[in-house]
């Protein structure tokens, strides 16, 4: 039996295969509410066959927006909004549905990747931005609002309320954004937080803040339903947050009801030596599930089926996300059903096209540009 289609229990939520669908910005929002584009991109997502599809990072103050476009849950508005792609994705697709609740920080305030990414003018709209400390992104962006302790309860209370509307929703998984230098990995990251205060200096404070937002959050969560983290396990920088670190906050989430750890990196800083390649964060996910006691999503160029199944058959994570690469091909599970032999799940529409029914497919998979 293929380990990259056995399924997964989390708490009370049991995943069909150990697939899932990464949360991606869109920049698709108005006011940050889902849009028809949310409606078509998540729906393709849930016919995938992936086990789990976790809705892009969503912001949970209009403050915390990377770009006016990002997706929200802080207004009635909002809530209404995303229910509606959520219960068209419940009608028709199989996947189980989760969500990324974030804040963007000192990355806020942007024009989208396709419109250049840099801060925007006050004439597009830009807003002042706020991080553990006065130090900005980059070259270009004017220095953050130092969070006061009002600001820090804010957040906090941000995140709870938001994590109750994801429940009203009715998502089956909810997870933080710890990682790529947003909000609470500029806590943990002593390159962005060089605060004095209990929230920062020693990793214990540093870790602080971003332990009460998961507290906050699980006390706001069913406790049959399962609570994650995005992790950027290294900054890949002298002086920055290390994977020794990660595995120390992993164990602190672990504590506070987190059920597993999506295991990346980077992002503190527009550059970094980063080591690109396939399944170059793998290792981060391995050495977490280990060391951690924790379970633990593997990301990071994760495209071939036999190599996701190698990621889940030798124990190196539980979970395997694809990002690029099911954008590349939606029908990505599909198809790594068939390199390995097992069945995955077709929706009826779609039935006539699997390869035991469609003698086409063979074809289609011996062509050069499209084999599996």
């Amino acid at each position: 039996m293929s380990a990259l289609f056995s399924p997964f229990a989390l708490r009370g939520l049991t995943l069909a295969n150990r697939i899932v669908v990464s949360p991606m910005c869109q920049y698709s929002a108005e006011n940050g509410s889902a849009t028809d584009w949310h409606l078509m991109h998540l729906g393709t997502l849930s016919v995938s066959g992936a086990g789990l599809v976790v809705t892009e990072m969503t912001q949970v103050e209009d403050l915390g927006r990377i770009s006016l476009g990002d997706l929200g849950l802080y207004s009635d508005a909002n809530e209404a909004a995303l229910a509606r792609a959520v219960a068209a994705c419940r009608r028709y697709g199989q996947a189980k549905l989760g969500i990324q609740l974030g804040h963007a920080g000192r990355k806020a305030s942007t024009s989208p990747p396709w419109r250049g990414g840099k801060f925007l003018r006050p004439e597009d709209g830009a807003w002042t931005t706020i991080a553990p400390s006065a130090l900005p992104f980059d070259d270009g962006y004017p220095p953050p609002k130092a969070m006061s302790s009002e600001d820090i309860e804010r957040v906090i209370e941000a995140f709870a309320a938001a994590t109750k509307r994801a429940q009203r929703i009715g998502f089956d998984a909810v997870e933080a954004h710890s990682a790529h230098g947003y909000l609470l990995h500029e806590f943990l990251s002593p390159i962005a937080n060089r605060r004095d205060d209990e929230y920062g200096g020693s990793l214990e404070n540093r870790m602080r803040f971003p332990l009460r937002v998961i507290a906050a959050m699980r006390a706001s969560w069913p406790k049959e339903k399962p609570l994650g983290a995005r992790l950027s396990c290294t900054d890949w920088l002298a002086g920055g947050f290390t994977l020794d670190e990660a595995v120390a906050y992993a164990r602190a989430l672990r504590e506070q009801g987190c059920d597993y750890i999506c295991c990346s990196g980077g992002g503190i800083v527009p550059k970094a030596p980063i080591p690109v390649g396939p399944g170059y964060m793998v290792e981060f996910a391995a050495r977490l599930r280990r060391d951690a006691g924790i379970a633990t999503r593997a990301v990071g160029m994760i495209v071939a089926p036999q190599q996701a199944e190698a990621v889940i058959a030798e124990g190196k994570a539980d979970m395997i996300a694809l990002a690029r690469a099911i954008l590349d091909d939606p029908r990505w599970p599909w198809h790594a059903g068939e390199a390995l032999g097992h069945a995955a799940t077709y929706p009826p529409q779609y039935e006539r096209a699997r390869a035991t029914i469609w003698p086409g497919a063979a074809v289609l998979r011996s062509s050069p540009s499209r084999s599996v």
